[in-house]
Parts: C-alpha cells; structure tokens; sequence
C-alpha cells in the first residue's frame, strides 16, 4: 500500500474516556492519499465499478460542554473501485464552524446535550445553538457529494472522487437543509426537506438534473418538530409530523428536551413530487429514524421503515458513569426499531401497518435502480446491545419473507453498507454491499464487499489507518460522477 499523508489539522483533543470518543469511537485527524491497497481475502470485482462514501464523526477539539457523538466534526471517508483495483482517501468538511474553530484553536459551540449559553458563539439549524458539521448524511447528486447535517445546515459539495471541498450548495435555503435528502436515479432529481422553530415549521425542495432549485413550499406543521428522514414515491414525496419532539414549555427557556407526547398519532404527508398541496394520513404513535423505500400499489401508497417501539428509552443499567442517557438513546436495542410497513389508502384515507421483522433492525438500504418503485429485497443492519454499532447484516427477501444473516466476529464493527449493482445486472439483487469495517480486536480497518445474491463477503481490502465510526454512507456508480452544466438562461 502506498500512502500520501496530508499536513495536520488544529487539534486540542484532550485524552478522554468518554465512551463515544474511544474504541471504534476513536476520533481519526489523519488525512490520507493511499494506492495500491492490499487486498486481504478474495478478488476485487470487475464489475464494482464506483465509489463507497462514508461520512464519519471526528471530533477536533475539546468538547465546549458534554459531548455527543452527533457533534463530532465530520469527515468523509472514499473508496474508488475500477477494474478490479481500489484507491481510498479522507477529508475533513471545512464547514463554517469548522474553520472558525481551526482559527481559534478550540471549541466554540456547545452540543446537543447542553443547555442554553454553552456556545461561545451563535449556532446553527433547527436548533440554533449548535455546530453546523456536515457530519450525518452525504448523497451524490449532479457528479457531486453533498455532506448534510441532521439539524438542518448548509448542504456542503465536495468532488466525489478527490474530496476536495467545493463550499456550499447555491440551492441551498436560508433555512437549511435536513439530512437525508434523496437522489431519483432515474429522473435525476434531488429531494429535501428542512424543518424549523418558525411557521410553517417545514419545507420541502426539489432541485433539478443540473443543480437548479425547481420547488420551494412549506408544509405546514402544527409547531416545532424533528423529522429526520423523508422517503419518495413515483408521484409523491412523503414527510412526517411524528409525536416526539422538543417539549414546548421547556423550549421557551432555551432548554431543548425531546419527549413522547402522547395521544398525538404519527401523521405522514404524500406531498406531490412537483410540488402541491399535501394530503396527510395517520398512523400509531412512534418515532422513525431512517425509511427504505415506498411505491405505489394500486389505490395505496407503500411506505417501509423501521418503527421504534420504544422511542423514549429509560437510561441503561449498565453503562459508563454518567452516560447512561446517552447510551440508551443511541442504543437500538432499547428504543426497539423494527422493520414495519405502512399502507396508505388514497381512495378511503386509512391507513393498515404491520412489523415485517420482530429483530431490532435499522439503517437499511435496497438497490437504488429500484426507488420509488416496488422492489423485493432489503437490507438492514443488526446492532451491538446497549451501543451505536453495527454488528451484522440482514437480507429479506420482502415476497416470501425470507431472510438471510451475516454476522461478524465479536469486536468488528461495521459501516453502513449501501447497494453497488453489478454492470449488466439482470435480477434486483445482481450487485454488492459496500462497508467499512473497524477492527478492534486489531486495531485496523478494511473495506469489506459482500456479493448480494449470495450474502457472502467476497473480498476484503485493508485501509490506511483505523477509521472512527459514523452514521451515513452512499454508493455511486461510475454514471452517477459525471456533472450536468445548466443551460444559460
């Protein structure tokens, strides 16, 4: 392996032994070029022919307050594979905020545990006190990587296959941009949505084949509230208004505390995808992180996700002194995600939901050819009790409820792992999922390529350094790195 290692960012990291900031938390500062990377089991495909992004926490310095995982600074990690080689390289986002504290040599904005007045300096999306990262989400969209922040930052652009830093989106709105705005493949189009403390509380956006803003609405909310995910259909855009959100009294104080408010449902707006009025479905109480995908069936639009059971967990038991809050709220196990299936009926308005899997599932992911459409097969991830870690896969055939498991060894953990279909494929699970492995066992990670069909891993292919883990990640076909120039007008 050949490595080209870059002068050193500002750090003033002090030694730590927080539970997210050691272990497979171990922030990286390192940034790398590396080449001819060993491949330590199988072959590299042939037919793998793109490039893996995975957006990383990696905190710089010194958290202002308590810290949280989600406020780390954020750093993508990419993989290249083309005839049967891979080439990898990391960058830092140099947001905003990150360069200003890269001047200052410190912290300067508290995070999402802290109270009122622990910022030194105003902050940033829905929230208003915190750090705008770029650290949550990344999509490629128009030949461009687009790193977002789940509080509703700037989206910012990098060059999918240098990395390098190209600022902020021109599309962008003053409000925001949520994580997890979605890429229609097959029309091209970006969708987003924002959300806000300010009337009408949410937008939605669509932002065209060549980068230009085509649809701007707001869809109005009953007040503040925290969605997380959106999902499409062919025809609609689906949003939610869901029951756990910012307790109102506290709020006016400053303090921002999420709560369960019982009695409100889950309400789901399919807004037209060239913008319209929205038409809202209800559903029981929950919380959703992350949605698969939706299709239209008939007179019913199909929604799948993973539905938390138990969105407001009690603090663990067993866990770090002074973390037990934390942990519970980033532990899969205890808010209990499963994976679920929502039905809503255009011609009677009713909605019909049922659980498609009782394990505790989350962070999935299905071939991209195949959003908005109907589709067969999911891909999810299994989770570490009592951690935000990944400790294996699962494959359901969604037809005949099948499923298949891989699971890794005890002390490797696993990234997101996003769909690559083969060139030339003929079935909907002729492809690759991509991940990144951290190995504490051993102190390295590796790229690992599992064969879809089989749910194997085929190949594994060793990193530079250690990588820190992270939420989000995102595979793009070599057709998805070319960049449309608009028209003049």
């Amino acid at each position: 392996m050949k490595v080209d290692r870059l002068p050193k960012v500002r750090t003033s990291l002090s030694p730590t032994n927080h539970p997210y900031m050691t272990g497979a938390w171990t922030p990286l500062h390192e940034e790398v070029n590396a080449w001819d990377l060993e491949v330590l089991e199988g072959a590299i495909p042939a037919d793998l022919d793109g490039v893996y992004l995975r957006n990383t926490e990696n905190p710089v310095h010194d958290p202002v307050g308590r810290y949280h995982p989600f406020d780390g600074d954020g750093m993508v990690h990419a993989i290249e594979f083309k005839g049967g080689e891979a080439a990898y390289r990391n960058r830092f986002i140099r947001t905003r905020c990150f360069e200003a504290e890269q001047e200052a040599g410190q912290g300067l904005w508290g995070g999402l545990m802290d109270g009122p007045g622990t910022s030194k300096l105003p902050g940033f999306g829905a929230h208003g006190g915190l750090k705008d990262t770029a650290s949550t989400d990344i999509v490629v969209h128009n030949g461009e990587a687009i790193a977002t922040f789940y509080q509703c930052g700037e989206a910012y652009r990098l060059d999918p296959l240098t990395l390098e830093n190209l600022g902020v989106a021109a599309w962008a709105p003053l409000e925001g941009v949520s994580a997890h705005p979605k890429v229609d493949e097959a029309t091209g189009q970006l969708m987003f949505f924002n959300y806000s403390k300010t009337w009408p509380y949410m937008h939605y956006g669509v932002v065209d084949p060549s980068g230009k803003r085509s649809v701007y609405q707001g869809v109005p909310l009953p007040g503040p509230r925290l969605p997380h995910d959106m999902a499409f259909s062919s025809k609609y855009a689906i949003l939610n208004d869901l029951p756990v959100f910012w307790d109102q009294d506290l709020m006016a104080k400053g303090v921002h505390a999420v709560r369960l408010h019982k009695g409100l449902p889950s309400r789901f707006a399919l807004v037209p995808r060239e913008g319209g009025e929205p038409r809202w479905f209800e559903a029981q109480p929950t919380y959703v992180l992350h949605w698969l995908n939706a299709y239209e069936d008939g007179d019913e639009v199909v929604l799948d996700g993973y539905f938390q059971e138990n969105p407001i967990p009690r603090p663990l038991e067993i866990a770090p002194e002074g973390h037990s809050h934390l942990m519970a709220y980033l532990d899969e196990h205890s808010f209990c995600s499963k994976l679920h299936r929502w039905r809503f009926n255009l011609a009677t308005g009713e909605t019909s939901e049922k659980h498609l899997d009782e394990r505790v599932l989350e962070f999935g992911m299905f071939n991209p050819k195949y959003a908005g459409k109907p589709y067969r097969y999911a891909y999810s991830t299994t989770s570490k009790p009592g951690w935000f870690l990944f400790n294996g896969f699962v494959k359901h055939d969604l037809e005949t409820g099948e499923s298949w498991e891989i699971k890794l060894p005890e002390g490797v953990y696993a990234s997101e792992a996003p769909f690559a279909p083969k060139a030339g494929a003929v079935d909907e699970d002729d492809g690759y999922l991509v991940s990144f492995l951290i190995d504490e066992n051993r102190g390295t990670s590796e790229c690992a390529i599992v064969d879809a069909k089989t749910f194997q891993i085929v190949c594994r292919v060793a990193l530079p350094h250690k990588l820190s883990s992270g939420t989000h990640s995102v595979w793009a076909g070599r057709e998805m790195l070319t960049r449309v120039i608009p028209e003049a007008s």
